[in-house]
């Protein structure tokens, strides 16, 4: 304590502090120690600076734990949000390899077999099962061919460059698609050649190539008339008047009947399922027309426009209807075909009313060549059970 007082008294220049005490006077606080008041406050505010300087650091310190805190549940939460994205691209990777795989457009495979069969039964009465699979399985390696190759030959041309689902950026390789696409073409040929061969049918033969030589123009160089804007009529030509006409041929020849008449109703048919895949085709270029045009590729709705292609999927579902009931009416059909189809024409207002009202969405509208294929299948469908009931109920 007396220490501390000495030092006081340093400061205040006091050198005899009682005797100060003693002689003050209690009226006169302020004579008590000169400029004590003054120093006392210095000394308070220099003391609430220490203490609110203290609190503000403590302050910040607390914010700068809350910032990490809250940083590192950001983060994690981040990474939350980065695991949810990849199991979104894996969900996206998967629907580009359904979509690459095109399942569904291989009923343009089993279509004008079937109808080819049923208008065979029609005339025949006869059904051969292992002829039918066995033409089944080499048609769909055809057409794994056709869509393996037009992956190939579109890449070279930069169509698809921004096609996510394309094989070949799927698979990385150009080469192996390549190869898969044309050893699929080679067994195909066997199959449909052996049981051609087995038929005994040479204009089956030469109906199945010219189905062939449709697809190879359409797509591979130097032809590739699909950038032409002719490939809806090689489509119509390949799957309805040939290879349709050429099932009817190998399915209907058996050891008795070596060869089957081209009746009004194989052509009826025919003419009816190359109608509906050409469809499919069309309908297929209104979500690419932008890359297409780019390359060079001159589709009818590259000439046409997403709003006037709309009408004329309109126009060709009005159509394909009125060809129904006109060769019914001729009798070209049997009219257990026409009630049958007539059943189909609810899924043929919803192709035309989904264009309608989505050719302008890219994304959207890239849905209208699967409700064509559904429009395929159902039509498809109604037709051969057509022909099959007529024969049975006759």
């Amino acid at each position: 304590m007396a220490v501390a007082f000495r030092n006081l008294n340093l400061v205040w220049g006091l050198k005899r502090p009682h005797e100060s005490f003693i002689k003050s006077d209690r009226s006169d606080k302020g004579a008590l120690f000169p400029n004590a008041s003054i120093k006392l406050w210095v000394l308070c505010c220099s003391r609430e600076e220490i203490f609110f300087g203290t609190h503000r650091r403590q302050v910040e310190i607390k914010k700068k734990s809350q910032s990490r805190l809250i940083f590192s549940k950001s983060t994690t939460h981040y990474s939350g949000n980065t695991n949810e994205g990849e199991k979104e691209e894996d969900i996206a990777k998967m629907t580009l390899i359904w979509r690459a795989i095109k399942l569904p457009i291989y009923s343009v495979a089993l279509v004008p077999l079937t109808v080819g069969g049923a208008a065979a039964y029609l005339q025949t009465g006869m059904f051969s099962s292992r002829r039918y699979f066995v033409l089944l399985a080499s048609s769909i390696l055809v057409i794994t061919w056709l869509n393996l190759s037009n992956d190939v030959y579109d890449f070279d041309t930069g169509a698809d460059k921004n096609k996510k689902e394309s094989v070949v950026n799927l698979v990385g390789s150009r080469t192996g698609t390549f190869v898969a696409a044309y050893s699929s073409l080679v067994l195909g040929i066997i199959g449909l050649t052996w049981t051609s061969l087995g038929a005994g049918s040479v204009q089956a033969i030469f109906l199945l190539a010219c189905s062939i030589t449709c697809g190879y123009i359409y797509q591979c160089p130097p032809f590739r008339l699909s950038y032409q804007g002719l490939g809806e009529p090689l489509c119509f030509s390949a799957f309805g008047p040939f290879t349709t006409t050429a099932f009817y041929l190998l399915l209907g020849s058996s050891s008795e009947v070596t060869s089957l008449p081209l009746t009004s109703t194989i052509l009826s048919v025919s003419l009816l399922v190359g109608f509906t895949t050409s469809l499919i085709l069309f309908c297929s270029h209104f979500h690419q027309i932008e890359e297409d045009a780019a390359v060079g590729k001159i589709s009818p709705l590259v000439r046409l426009g997403t709003e006037r292609g709309s009408h004329v999927v309109k126009a060709a579902i009005f159509t394909l209807y009125s060809l129904v009931f006109a060769f019914g009416l001729s009798r070209a059909l049997p009219f257990t075909c026409i009630l049958l189809c007539a059943l189909t024409i609810p899924m043929g207002k919803l192709v035309f009313s989904f264009v309608e009202e989505n050719h302008k969405d890219k994304g959207k509208i890239f849905m209208a060549k699967y409700y064509c294929v559904r429009l395929h299948a159902l039509f498809g469908a109604a037709l051969a059970g057509g022909l099959v009931a007529a024969r049975m109920f006759s």
